[in-house]
């Protein structure tokens, strides 16, 4: 039986895939925390049962970003292997862009987040996935993390913009249009 809690991090460090220790504030750390609070906020979006079809994108989003968390917590230099992103699953996803776009009205304007419950959730899931985006940009600064990973989650924070208006028109609910108070 494997325990829950291990001590190891009790003085603020946590370990990476192959064994580095490093502070639980650094930016390694923060950018795969911050991709696992975003797999958790599409897990909300999901038990809101929302469309299959959106459900099942969600799904296998899900199930990538556990991948990406790997990722990033492994430097390249690892001897420990574990997948990375790639060209694949980015193209995939400016697929499902547009495969949702050719179903949408074409945007006028910038429209206020929210509409349905699903459809804010998924705004509130793409807020989530900018600041990783942020975060994993910053590292990138820092240290090579390959070429995908920041294209990934742009892509997929387009992705989920995309998914909330998907949500609102299944719903039946319009977009609201922002407009400049005068």
């Amino acid at each position: 039986m494997v325990k829950i809690y291990t001590k190891t991090g009790d003085l603020g460090e946590t370990g990476l895939m192959g064994g580095k220790r490093l502070s639980k504030d650094s930016l390694r750390i923060r950018a795969y925390g911050d991709i696992d609070e975003l797999n958790a906020v599409l897990g909300v979006c999901r038990a809101q049962k929302a469309a299959q079809e959106i459900d099942a994108m969600l799904h296998e989003l899900q199930l990538e970003l556990f991948d990406l968390g790997a990722d990033l917590a492994t430097p390249l230099n690892s001897k420990v292997q574990v997948p990375r992103v790639t060209e694949k699953q980015i193209i995939r996803l400016e697929q499902w862009i547009d495969g949702i776009d050719e179903k949408l009205t074409p945007l006028q304007n910038f429209i206020l987040p929210g509409g349905c419950l699903s459809a804010a959730q998924l705004h509130m899931a793409r807020t989530v996935c900018r600041r990783a985006e942020r975060g994993i940009t910053a590292l990138q600064k820092q240290e090579d993390i390959g070429g995908n990973v920041v294209k990934y989650v742009n892509r997929l924070s387009d992705l989920l913009f995309m998914m909330a208006r998907l949500a609102n028109k299944l719903e039946g609910v319009d977009d609201e249009p922002w407009k400049k108070e005068k």
